[in-house]
């Protein structure tokens, strides 16, 4: 018999197993022995001690400024980034209860790589140098995600509410005209915009700063906050509709908060970290594999997982082909496509 610990946050109170508790510990350890890691390894290798060290800024002077400054920005974006996408992915298959649905397929990321492609090309002028400041990229990339996420649901819309393999077609035909009108803005505009455009959209934590980290890890934890009253619902969503409406579930309403909460950690994600494919696939489901469907558990294992893929690909993208730098997105791509392709052939007679 599997016994359980409460958990509260505010009013609402949620169970983990013992099970749950020791992978969520486990995978605690692991991110915090990958940050270390990636803090560490470089140009300039850093011994681990002296990573912790230079933490408490009680290292050399060069090792202080290479872990605090240079690379320690990097792995929180690709923690937080990571997380959100792995989050957002565990919402959208827990509302649709589809296995494939993640914010790559629904047309989340594109829409915000299609508003990023139309800031830069906008926004520049002849010489190639963009008219306004660079820090009102993310702000656009983060409007876009949302537009598309609601572009998606009220086009879903039919007979008083949506159902959850609607708005799966719908998406795939947004990402899909998105990703159109993305690559015709790429082809028309200036070679400026469509090299810079290109980096953003496969997802890259090169060039975070303790500005944008600062913005985007209070975001992350008000939208988990708000999930987390939400995650019995989100428990009943996985039933269907008409066991959902039996056990009192408002469907419609549940949904709505449900689509907003994962378009919203998807885009603070997107829009800092660019199009990092394939992590709210995969993470979900490496989640599900180790704490079962229930989201009280599911949640917080999806986000370490999703951080810690996406720390672990950063850390092998500058490293492994040094001195050139991959984008963190091609890693996840490549690993996440046959995943993709896999969990096509498991599911194909049902």
């Amino acid at each position: 018999m599997k016994r359980y610990v409460p958990f509260r946050i505010g009013n609402i109170s949620f169970l983990m197993n013992y099970r749950s508790i020791a992978y969520v510990v486990g995978l605690v350890l692991l991110t915090i022995i990958l940050i270390i890691l990636s803090l560490g390894i470089g140009q300039l290798n850093v011994a681990p001690i002296e990573v912790i060290r230079a933490l408490f800024d009680s290292s050399t002077d060069m090792n202080n400024l290479v872990v605090q400054s240079f690379r320690m920005p990097r792995v929180l974006m690709a923690l937080f980034a990571g997380a959100g996408l792995a989050v957002s992915g565990a919402i959208l298959q827990g509302m649709i209860r589809n296995p494939l649905a993640s914010p790559d397929i629904i047309g989340i990321t594109g829409g915000a790589a299609f508003a990023t492609v139309g800031f830069l090309a906008f926004f520049s002028d002849r010489s190639n140098t963009l008219t306004v400041s660079i820090q009102w990229l993310p702000l656009a990339s983060f409007i876009g995600a949302i537009v598309t996420g609601f572009l998606v649901y009220f086009l879903a819309w039919k007979n008083g509410g949506i159902k959850p393999m609607r708005l799966v077609l719908i998406g795939i035909g947004v990402s899909a005209a998105v990703q159109a009108f993305t690559t015709m803005i790429m082809i028309l505009g200036p070679i400026f915009t469509a090299s810079r455009a290109n980096i953003w959209i496969t997802g890259s934590v090169n060039g975070a700063n303790w500005s944008e980290v600062w913005t985007i890890i209070p975001w992350f934890f008000l939208l988990m906050a708000i999930l987390f009253v939400y995650v019995r619902r989100l428990n009943v969503q996985e039933l269907g509709e008409d066991l959902a409406a039996n056990a009192g579930s408002l469907i419609q309403r549940d949904r709505f908060m449900l689509i907003t909460l994962s378009t919203s950690l998807a885009g603070i994600a997107v829009a800092f970290a660019g199009g990092i494919g394939f992590v709210g696939l995969m993470a979900p489901h490496i989640a599900r594999r180790l704490v079962g469907s229930s989201f009280g558990s599911l949640i917080p294992v999806s986000a370490l997982v999703g951080g810690c893929i996406v720390i672990a690909a950063d850390l092998i993208a500058r490293t492994a082909f040094a001195p050139l730098e991959v984008p963190v997105g091609v890693l996840t791509s490549a690993i996440g496509a046959p995943y993709f392709i896999y969990l096509l052939y498991k599911s194909r007679n049902q």
